[in-house]
């Protein structure tokens, strides 16, 4: 998604356009456009003339609309999205009131506007950052190189984004001698970590390809494992089984169609997006099963663990779908995105909204939606006598339920 133009005001009103680039890009639009919200795209409307001898004509015509909207529907197979409201702009060919389906595209503009201190909550900047952001949403880095040039690129779902290139002078080796040429190689190899590390989160696990003809790449890789050895930077050390030494025709950007074409490469790429939220979903089942107070989940007793601050700094973890960030009910997405506010912004813990459409998120989602992995134990969050009255409703809808959450 390619970020036109954006401006928010303290009050949380505020717009913002954005450009489409593929499919993805439509499923982070739908966790975006709620009801009531303005939106604002091109359209293809069917409009009726009549002659002056009364007769009449139907034509199709291409125009902008500005609905204010009231459904949304998305395929998530053909990842197509339609958001149907009524025309809040009227225009040559329509009227004020009247109902329209706009079908977002790829590769047309499109202005979202959202109203009042409802509107431009921290989760919905959240969701527009990451899916404008290649680094936010990155599945893997990539270097590509040969002696004396590296290219470092991210790789975002379908697209490919070079973030840096680095070039440095080694001299070739000259009547047997190699000093000149190992202290350039050295000295290109130093520039090039030092690009990667500006770059990467070392606190993120994600697969680093490193792709070469002959031998650059794992020389390269055996300078960043004896550096980080050499200086005790353990984070870096730690990305050992992230990197992935693999063979290129050449050191230009291109070389990485035929890399991720390897059956080897995709098979140590798949599903890297979730795999930290898998990982946790893996450590969640099991604290539950130890039946040790170390997870909960259920909205009343993980919002009890945030109040008893047990889901901040040190390891506390909140997972949340985001399926229930998109409740037509204002006052429960508003619970749901003042429990994230106060763990990120207050306690310090860690928040991952995992996906409804991934298998970790519908793991989640069989657990109410919601769960949290605690810095320390707590007993019978679910026995409180003053539990909210709201705690027997399901947290996106708020509908009453009968199967109340409790820890297993």
């Amino acid at each position: 998604m390619r970020l036109i133009k954006q401006a928010f005001e303290r009050d949380g009103s505020g717009f913002v356009t954005l450009f489409p680039e593929e499919p993805e890009d439509m499923w982070h639009a739908y966790n975006l456009i709620r009801p009531n919200d303005l939106l604002r795209a091109s359209a293809l409307r069917r409009i009726t003339t009549e002659s002056s001898t009364g007769s009449t004509s139907s034509t199709r015509i291409h125009t902008t609309l500005t609905i204010r909207v009231t459904g949304i529907d998305f395929d998530t197979q053909s990842a197509q999205l339609h958001v149907s409201g009524r025309i809040a702009e009227e225009t040559k060919f329509t009227k004020v009131g009247q109902y329209h389906t706009l079908d977002l595209e790829l590769q047309r503009n499109f202005t979202l506007e959202k109203d009042g201190e409802d509107g431009w909550d921290s989760v919905a900047i959240g969701i527009v950052k990451e899916a404008c952001d290649p680094v936010k949403s990155a599945d893997v880095w990539a270097i590509v190189m040969q002696e004396g040039m590296a290219n470092l690129a991210v790789l975002t779902g379908a697209r490919t984004v070079l973030r840096q290139r680095v070039d440095v002078s080694v001299p070739r080796k000259r009547g047997g001698s190699a000093g000149d040429h190992d202290k350039g190689l050295e000295r290109f190899f130093q520039t090039t970590l030092e690009t990667l590390l500006r770059h990467i989160d070392l606190n993120e696990s994600k697969p680093i390809l490193l792709a070469s003809p002959g031998f650059t790449a794992s020389s390269f890789q055996k300078f960043v494992l004896d550096t980080a050895t050499k200086t005790g930077n353990k984070p870096l050390l730690a990305q050992r089984a992230n990197l992935v030494v693999v063979h290129s025709s050449s050191g230009h950007l291109h070389s990485l169609n035929e890399i991720l074409q390897s059956p080897e490469v995709l098979a140590r790429l798949k599903d890297t997006q979730y795999a930290r939220e898998t990982r946790l979903m893996d450590e969640l089942m099991s604290l539950l099963r130890k039946d040790d107070g170390r997870a909960w989940y259920g909205p009343g007793e993980v919002e009890k663990a945030v109040e008893k601050g047990a889901v901040g700094r040190g390891g506390g973890v909140l997972l949340i779908s985001n399926a229930l960030f998109r409740a037509q009910d204002v006052a429960i997405r508003k619970r749901w995105v003042r429990l994230v506010d106060k763990v990120r912004d207050v306690e310090g813990g860690e928040v991952r909204v995992l996906s409804s459409e991934h298998e970790s998120g519908k793991r989640l989602d069989g657990l109410s939606g919601i769960a949290a992995i605690l810095t320390f134990p707590l007993d019978d969050l679910d026995e409180d006598e003053d539990e909210d009255e709201n705690e027997s409703k399901n947290p996106a809808t708020g509908v009453d339920r009968n199967d109340d959450a409790v820890q297993i």
